[in-house]
């Protein structure tokens, strides 16, 4: 088993599609009336991330069998200025940007590279994944909350 928190798969009918929003009228209505007409005419392959939440999360969302999140890549700070809050100001701008409006995602998802990677993750309140605990994320309604607590 792959310790990655997405599972490509091949579109099939049992993925629920109405629910998907990408942003883009023509995507959505492509993905809901004709890929699955494509897949069969052999003209098109479609396949979805899906990924596999811990209960006290998947049961607070809509009963969809994935969510959309965010991936940050790579986060380093230089040691000159190790310590000095800049790790914590990246990764809120991080949060920021990706818990903007105009991107529908549910978490940030990152990939740490080791323990103490994890350890700075976990400190910001990142949640690991079960059966991987270098991969975290975060719900960003939780980060929006912490950064504006009277909303």
């Amino acid at each position: 088993m792959s310790n990655a928190p997405f599972l490509v798969a091949p579109l099939d009918a049992a993925h629920e599609r109405t629910g998907f929003h990408s942003g883009s009228d023509p995507l959505d209505r492509y993905l809901r009336e004709q890929v699955t007409q494509d897949i069969r005419r052999r003209v098109a392959a479609c396949f979805v991330a899906l990924a596999d939440l811990p209960a006290s999360i998947s049961k607070k969302l809509p009963r969809y069998p994935t969510v959309p999140a965010v991936r940050m890549g790579r986060l380093a700070v230089d040691e000159a200025f190790s310590g000095q809050g800049l790790g914590g100001a990246l990764l809120a701008d991080a949060l920021e940007r990706a818990a903007r409006p105009e991107i529908a995602a549910h978490a940030l998802m990152v990939d740490a590279k080791d323990g103490h990677a994890a350890a700075f993750f976990g400190h910001h309140g990142f949640i690991a994944q079960p059966d991987s605990p270098l991969t975290l994320f975060l719900p960003l309604t939780t980060a929006l909350q912490s950064r504006n607590p009277r909303n």
